[in-house]
């Protein structure tokens, strides 16, 4: 594998720490391995003790993190009636109903997050084979539907994070940018894993964290101790 990847990745992967370290220890080896011609995104991964087939026990929310992510994403809102000038004075780089989902329909994708009101729901659903694959369809779960389009869409605007477990029970989420001062990148995942450990569900067994990584774009991974 190793002779599949380039000079810089198996230069950093070289300088990986042995085991386990503590998140501190993390944040600054993955800062070490930034890019020159841009900045990283920051990543962790975790691996959760949940029994995915059970319904219960899948995890699925959205949650701001105390520095943002570093980066303004683009957002639209389907929405109609007042709701369409609160949400592009809040940011939405499109609103509205109908039209817009012709828009979509017709194969327009670029933003990287869909809001909506409860209102419009019903005739959003039909984006469903759309927007499900890309993780792009609003959903009351993951906190894109809200009634307060306006604040919905500030927020993942600034870098609100969705997160959503995959078959083998792992969480990948972005927690910020290399560029990022230590704490900072610290706080903001702290304040992840504490909202996960909050979410454990009851029926969960056994050890509920089991295994956590950080990385950056194209670099290696550091496994972080589980406190």
């Amino acid at each position: 594998m190793s002779a599949t990847r380039s000079k810089r990745y198996r230069q950093c992967q070289a300088s990986v720490p042995a085991g386990k370290v503590s998140l501190a220890q993390a944040v600054k080896a993955v800062k070490s391995y930034k890019a020159t011609r841009f900045d990283p995104t920051v990543e962790l991964v975790m691996h959760l003790g949940i029994d995915t087939k059970q319904a219960d026990q899948n995890l699925r929310g959205s949650i701001s993190l105390p520095h943002g992510l570093g980066t303004t994403r683009k957002v639209i809102a389907f929405c109609d009636g007042d709701d369409v000038a609160k949400a592009k004075d809040a940011g939405a780089i499109e609103a509205g109903s109908d039209e817009l989902i012709k828009k979509v329909q017709d194969g327009w994708m670029d933003f990287d997050v869909a809001v909506a009101t409860p209102a419009v729901m019903k005739s959003v659903s039909r984006l469903g084979r759309i927007l499900g694959p890309q993780g792009k369809m609003p959903s009351p779960k993951s906190g894109t539907v809200s009634q307060d389009v306006a604040t919905a869409v500030k927020e993942y605007a600034a870098g609100k994070v969705e997160y959503r477990n995959d078959d083998g029970g792992n969480l990948h989420v972005a927690v910020g940018k290399a560029s990022f001062e230590d704490s900072r990148l610290v706080e903001n995942i702290n304040a992840f894993v504490s909202h996960i450990k909050r979410l454990r569900p009851a029926a969960a067994k056994g050890t509920y964290i089991r295994k956590m990584c950080l990385s950056a774009t194209m670099s290696p991974s550091v496994e972080v101790e589980v406190a």
